[in-house]
C-alpha cells in the first residue's frame, strides 16, 4: 500500500485537493486495504461491495461517512489506479431526506445571549451572522476582515473562496476581541498560537450555551448556519443570493431551507378554511 498511497496523494495534491481531504480519502483507502490485507490493486467489484456492507451492517456508520468513502475509492480506481470500469460498481448511498435544526429568533437570541466565553461568543456570533460552517470560521484569518469593505473573505469547501456580508455588531466584538487575545495570523488561536481553534472546541461551547438557554434541540454550529439561512428566507431575500452566502454550488441544496421558514408555512391557508369560507359566502 505504501507506494500506492504515495502515489495517491500526489494524484490528490496536483488536483488541488485540501489537506483535509487528501488525509481523509488515503485513509478510507487504507482501511479498505486493511479489511481485506490485500492492496486495493488486488481488489474488485466483489471486495469493494463487501466492504461497504461491513461499514453498514457491522459498523453501523452514516450515509456521510459511507459516501466519503466511497468518493476515496472512486478516485482511487479512477484516477491513480485508472480502472475506470470499477467505478461503475461503487454506488453511492442514497441520502436520507431530514430537515434540518433550525432556532426560532427568540432561541436565537437566549443562544448568544448564554455564551460567556469571550472567545466562543464573538465566534459563534461571526459563524450565525455570516452563515458560516464551522470549519470556515475557526479558519479565519486577521487579514480575511474587510472593515473598509464590511466584508470577510471566507474559503470554502474545496479551497473555493466567497465574500460575505460583515455585520457592523460583529465588527465591534471582532475589535474587542483583538484588543484582548491579540491575534497574529489566526483570527481566532487555539492553546498553541501556530493553530487555531478547534472545531470540537466550538462545538462543546454550542452544546452548553444551548443547554444553559434551556433549548431541546441538539444544537451545533451547523444550526447556526440552518438558521441563518431560514430566516433570510422568512425576510423574503432572494434564494439566489442566500445561495451565494452559503457557497452552495446547487440551487438545489439552498431550496432545501424553503421546507422550514415557519413564516410561510404560518401564512399558507389550509385548503379546509378556503372550503368552508366558500361555502358559507355562497349560502
Amino acid at each position: 500500500m505504501t507506494t500506492l498511497r504515495e502515489r495517491m496523494t500526489s494524484d490528490l495534491r496536483v488536483r488541488n485537493y485540501s489537506p483535509k481531504t487528501i488525509d481523509a480519502y488515503v485513509r478510507q483507502v487504507a482501511q479498505f486495504a486493511k479489511y481485506y490485507g490485500r492492496s486495493p490493486a488486488d481488489l474488485g467489484p466483489e471486495q469493494i461491495r463487501g466492504f461497504q456492507v461491513h461499514l453498514v451492517e457491522e459498523r453501523g456508520v452514516s450515509w456521510s461517512t459511507l459516501n466519503n468513502t466511497v468518493c476515496a475509492l472512486r478516485f482511487c480506481y479512477r484516477v491513480t489506479l485508472r480502472r475506470d470500469w470499477i467505478v461503475d460498481h461503487i454506488p453511492y448511498a442514497k441520502r436520507p431526506k431530514t430537515l434540518p435544526v433550525v432556532l426560532g429568533r427568540d432561541e436565537t437570541l437566549r443562544f448568544l445571549d448564554a455564551l460567556q466565553h469571550p472567545m466562543h461568543r464573538v465566534i459563534l456570533m461571526t459563524t450565525y451572522s455570516a452563515g458560516l460552517r464551522v470549519s470556515e470560521a475557526v479558519s479565519l484569518q486577521v487579514q480575511n476582515i474587510d472593515n473598509d469593505r464590511m466584508l470577510i473573505h471566507v474559503t470554502g469547501k474545496g479551497s473555493k473562496d466567497r465574500y460575505v456580508p460583515l455585520s457592523p455588531l460583529v465588527l465591534e466584538l471582532l475589535r474587542a476581541h483583538w484588543k484582548l487575545a491579540r491575534p497574529q495570523h489566526w483570527l481566532f488561536p487555539g492553546q498553541r498560537p501556530d493553530r487555531h481553534l478547534s472545531p470540537r472546541t466550538v462545538q462543546r461551547a454550542c452544546r452548553r450555551a444551548a443547554e444553559a438557554a434551556g433549548i431541546g434541540k441538539r444544537v451545533t454550529p451547523h444550526t447556526l448556519r440552518h438558521s441563518f439561512a431560514t430566516h433570510l428566507l422568512e425576510r423574503n431575500i432572494n434564494i439566489r443570493t442566500i445561495q451565494k452566502l452559503l457557497g452552495h454550488k446547487k440551487p438545489e441544496t439552498t431550496l432545501l431551507y424553503t421546507h422550514v421558514t415557519s413564516d410561510v408555512l404560518r401564512q399558507t391557508a389550509s385548503p379546509l378554511d378556503t372550503l368552508l369560507a366558500s361555502s358559507e359566502s355562497t349560502e
